[in-house]
């Protein structure tokens, strides 16, 4: 099967995602990655995010791959794995702003449809189940009170050593989520025939036992 995870930042896509397919025997697709992978191209490049041309210029000069290694899908640069380097909150910003223009997501839908074409996939991202794969067998929706989102990623960076201001990363979470929803191209909204679940006061086995109990 194809099951697709959509929803905002910070509503445990990636969590639940991973620990899913890991439970399933799928291959994890975080489409996520991919934006951001061009995202920290752009910033090393000192390219701007707020011109859609350069941006699309620099498309036709990057090379963006997924490898599967062991049940996981790393990131490739390039030819440089980048799978950690991209996780930063400055990377992440960076990617829901480039992921706007439509030569952006034209330039890696066929590599996210490529990651799908055996079945056995668990993708997660903004627009899984209403652009990438719209036939997929089953389409989640996650979501989660916005100050519970700012929670989990404040802990998450605290847990890594990284600085993090509480009230920054929420202004910057609901910048994106701003972002997300009001893009001309593919905009985040809840796919077609999506089951909805808010994460808000669940945890992420409970979330993924939830899902487990949709399928068959």
């Amino acid at each position: 099967m194809i099951i697709t995870l959509d929803g905002p930042a910070g509503a445990g896509k990636s969590t639940v995602s991973r620990q899913l397919a890991r439970k399933l025997g799928y291959v994890y697709l975080d489409t996520g990655s991919l934006y951001r992978a061009l995202a920290y191209k752009a910033l090393k490049t000192v390219t701007p995010l707020d011109d859609e041309a350069a941006v699309a210029l620099l498309c036709s000069r990057t090379e963006v791959a997924l490898k599967n290694t062991e049940g996981a899908l790393r990131v490739f640069l390039d030819n440089k794995d980048v799978t950690e380097l991209i996780r930063t909150e400055e990377v992440s910003f960076a990617a829901s702003k480039i992921s706007a223009y439509g030569a952006v997501r034209k330039f890696l839908l066929d590599l996210q449809r490529q990651a799908g074409a055996g079945g056995g996939l668990v993708a997660e991202g903004r627009d899984m189940g209403s652009v990438v794969f719209p036939h997929a067998d089953y389409k989640f929706y996650l979501d989660a009170a916005v100050e519970e989102r700012t929670t989990r990623r404040y802990k998450e960076l605290l847990a890594k050593g990284l600085d993090a201001e509480y009230q920054s990363l929420q202004d910057d979470m609901v910048a994106r989520d701003r972002q997300d929803r009001q893009r001309r191209h593919s905009p985040l909204k809840v796919p077609d025939e999506a089951i909805i679940i808010d994460s808000t006061n669940m945890s992420v086995e409970q979330v993924t036992k939830k899902i487990l109990n949709y399928l068959p």
